[in-house]
């Protein structure tokens, strides 16, 4: 990707482009770290003059221009690249702020009340019922983490501090990864699968991961609950139904749907032990995509490809 690190004098003299959707805040930070101002709400022929251009989408006539870097305010990218082909030469960077951060409580604030039977003791308070549930130890217990980039590893690095022992699942195996205790391969997962307590997905969406969760690998979970942080056209939702009622998959937390929002007579609302959140986990805050922003213009001027570049090809 370095080919694609934008020049210097090129990014000195692009004009700066913002979505009308991008807030005032964000406007201001990116004025102020370029040193131009901002157009919003761009409209028309592309510019003919070379551009850079923040937002969550990229209009058919701005790809079609001389775009030298995309900036998106979102940390997930496959809309954008679904949309059509990337320009040529073109750098994509992501927010990814302190998502990782935001969504590794969003995952332990459910394993938590797993383990202390949040949901059961809810449903006994609608009953006014009093039973005592025995409460369960988080720790010495194994949570699985599909994705080991920066949300698997903030995810891994929290659970493993309350003493979970922490397995990540990626392109190949590693002897250590951040936040890991150990990583294996894709392939070779269903030991792994067969030992957890909880299996996390944090995954992207690309052609190799559309559908990854199927029936086959949830009835290697063995009872395992199942939250789901990354993308929702990553599990096959039938797939997941049927688990859920055979046992395989114990319960599950669904932060994503492959189609959002859920319609009120959607089945997902139906699933049994399972509880939806509105894509809540890691919502993007305006000083993420300011201090992202920030530290690529820093990078690229120093003639480095900044941390959060996307590989177009890959998709993440």
């Amino acid at each position: 990707m370095s080919e694609n690190i934008p020049a210097p004098g090129l990014l000195a003299r692009a004009r700066l482009l913002a979505a009308p959707t991008v807030g005032a805040s964000v406007v201001r930070g990116l004025e102020r770290i370029t040193g131009r101002p901002v157009e919003q709400g761009f409209s028309g022929a592309p510019p003919e003059e070379p551009f850079i251009c923040v937002g969550a989408t990229l209009s058919d006539a701005l790809r079609s221009g001389p775009l030298v870097w995309f900036h998106s305010v979102n940390a997930g990218t496959d809309a954008l690249l679904s949309a059509g082909p990337w320009p040529s030469g073109a750098l994509l960077t992501r927010t990814v702020g302190r998502m990782g951060e935001r969504i590794a409580q969003y995952v332990l604030a459910w394993v938590l009340a797993d383990c202390q039977s949040v949901p059961e003791f809810a449903a006994q308070h609608e009953r006014a019922e009093w039973r005592r549930i025995p409460s369960e130890l988080a720790s010495g217990q194994t949570a699985v983490i599909y994705g080991t980039g920066r949300i698997g590893s903030a995810v891994a690095g929290l659970l493993r501090a309350c003493g979970i022992r922490t397995v990540g699942v990626g392109r190949a195996a590693r002897t250590a990864s951040t936040g890991f205790d150990r990583v294996v391969g894709a392939d070779d997962d269903a030991q792994s699968l067969a030992s957890a307590r909880w299996v996390v997905s944090t995954l992207p969406l690309t052609p190799a991961t559309d559908g990854f969760f199927g029936t086959d690998r949830f009835a290697g979970m063995d009872g395992a609950t199942f939250i789901n942080v990354g993308r929702g056209a990553t599990v096959d939702m039938r797939a997941l139904e049927a688990a859920l009622h055979t046992g395989a998959v114990g319960s599950a937390v669904l932060d994503v749907l492959p189609e959002e929002p859920a319609e009120p007579g959607d089945r997902c609302w139906r699933l049994p032990r399972t509880v939806i959140t509105s894509h809540s986990a890691g919502i993007t805050a305006d000083e993420d995509i300011v201090v992202d922003f920030a530290a690529c213009w820093k990078a690229m001027a120093q003639g480095r490809m900044p941390d959060t570049a996307v590989d177009v090809r890959r998709g993440y």
